[in-house]
């Protein structure tokens, strides 16, 4: 049974910022693992909300009731009084989110997006900062998505030391199917009760599961499922694995593992390096067991187990076959060596279906932008390439971010010569109005071997 807390204590509440509270709750959490919170919705103030506030985006996109950010802000006090007034009487219920499809990379299908109306944006955030100064004292080394401080550079870190440590020679590659529309919402419930007694929290945190969906004008109920693109969703979706698969993964499955096993997640996509086979076949068989007790499945299409590591290249030859590779967090992952031939090397690339993906998107963005001004269509341009090379170059991928510079480029020219009857450029004058735009060059922007010692 928890021991129960009442948050911050009456003597502390008054002359303390929201971020000093937050902090005060979270070294609590972290002294006391079996600590429960009875007394956190006082939190839930002015002062929070005026701050989760500041940390929209300014253009984000609107909800069913059309408020932007700016909007909103114009009459920022009075729009807070009467949302803490609503809050605090605990009449305040979040409206349904609008549906939006957005199209998933390498593949026909669409990924679905629910985007909240502004209040229950900031709302919803303050929760998510209330429940993560709690819980993240609880999570796992190895989970990374939607974590302050952790990004998917620090995961791919994490993924080159375990691999080139000399421990693996498997790795299970594993997908949750559909995770974020599967969502139990009673197993949420449940799971949240382990740390949070307060009732106000958790009921507002229901009201905003059961909020329901509108698409195309019509409503309807969500009995399952949180929306991707919700404040709340990225933290309870770290709950909801941290208790379906984390904890029995480092609790139950790995203690009886014959050799080393290590689990790196990000959000729902995740891998497990493994030295030895029969722990690495046996987890990808009891792993559909454990997630179906939380009404979530594998993506069957997205998992395997293969023979990777140090040995695997040199056992794949004597076999005659290829070595295995495997793609996490956006990239291809395979066997090779140091620039030197006398050491172990995991290198990866950009995964062929997300490049093809970038650069149909690409495409139909500049197919329809190519008759915008010149220099506003440059400045797009420039801001598109600096965001694939700051996530995608990283290190051993300068082969994959060089190519899609010059891809670009093609398409680019391809596509400014049609913005008249007239042919615009030959090449010459097209590399020369590029030049003088400046567009940044294809570099590596992450060592990850560095950033995993400076991690340590």
């Amino acid at each position: 049974m928890n021991e129960q807390s009442k948050g911050t204590s009456p003597e502390h509440r008054n002359g303390e910022g929201v971020e000093t509270k937050l902090l005060r709750i979270a070294a609590k959490a972290a002294k006391e693992s079996g600590l429960k919170f009875v007394n956190l919705y006082y939190l839930m103030n002015e002062e929070l909300l005026t701050d989760c506030y500041r940390r929209l985006r300014k253009k984000a996109a609107a909800g069913i009731d059309e408020v932007t950010k700016e909007e909103y802000g114009g009459n920022l006090a009075d729009n807070l009084k009467k949302l803490m007034g609503g809050l605090h009487r605990m009449s305040y219920r979040p409206q349904a989110v609008r549906r939006k499809y957005v199209p998933k990379a390498g593949s026909d299908k669409r990924r679905p997006l629910g985007i909240p109306c502004l209040e229950d944006k900031l709302v919803g955030m303050a929760l998510a900062r209330i429940m993560e100064a709690i819980y993240e004292q609880n999570f796992i080394e190895g989970s990374y998505g939607f974590r302050p401080g952790r990004s998917c550079h620090d995961a791919l870190a994490a993924l080159s030391q375990t691999v080139e440590g000399g421990n693996t020679n498997y790795i299970v590659e594993a997908d949750i199917k559909k995770f974020f529309d599967s969502v139990d919402h009673d197993w949420t419930m449940k799971m949240l009760s382990h740390r949070i007694g307060d009732e106000r929290v958790l009921r507002m945190v229901k009201r905003f599961l059961k909020a329901g969906i509108t698409e195309d004008g019509e409503w309807r109920e969500s009995e399952e499922g949180t929306p991707q693109g919700a404040s709340l969703s990225p933290i309870l979706a770290n709950i909801y694995l941290h208790y379906a698969l984390d904890l029995w993964f480092e609790k139950v499955y790995r203690k009886k593992c014959k050799g080393k096993a290590t689990l790196i997640r990000y959000a729902d996509d995740f891998v497990v390096c493994f030295q030895n086979r029969e722990d690495a076949m046996g987890f990808k068989a009891e792993l559909e067991q454990r997630l179906a007790r939380f009404a979530l499945e594998i993506e069957p299409t997205k998992t395997k187990v293969l023979e990777f590591g140090p040995c695997a290249a040199k056992n794949a030859n004597a076999r005659g076959e290829k070595p295995g590779t495997f793609d996490f967090l956006g990239f291809t992952h395979y066997n090779s060596k140091s620039v030197s031939g006398k050491r172990y090397r995991m290198k990866r690339a950009t995964a062929r279906k997300k490049y093809r993906a970038k650069l149909a998107d690409f495409k139909e963005w500049i197919r329809k932008a190519r008759k915008e001004p010149l220099s506003e269509i440059m400045e797009q341009v420039a801001a598109k390439l600096r965001g694939h090379y700051s996530y995608y170059g990283v290190s051993d991928n300068s082969r994959g971010i060089c190519r899609y510079g010059l891809d670009i480029a093609n398409l680019l020219y391809k596509w400014l010569n049609r913005r008249s009857q007239k042919r615009s450029y030959n090449w010459e004058e097209f590399l020369a109005m590029i030049n003088r735009c400046k567009l940044p060059e294809p570099r590596i922007m992450v060592n990850l071997h560095r950033r995993l010692r400076m991690s340590i």
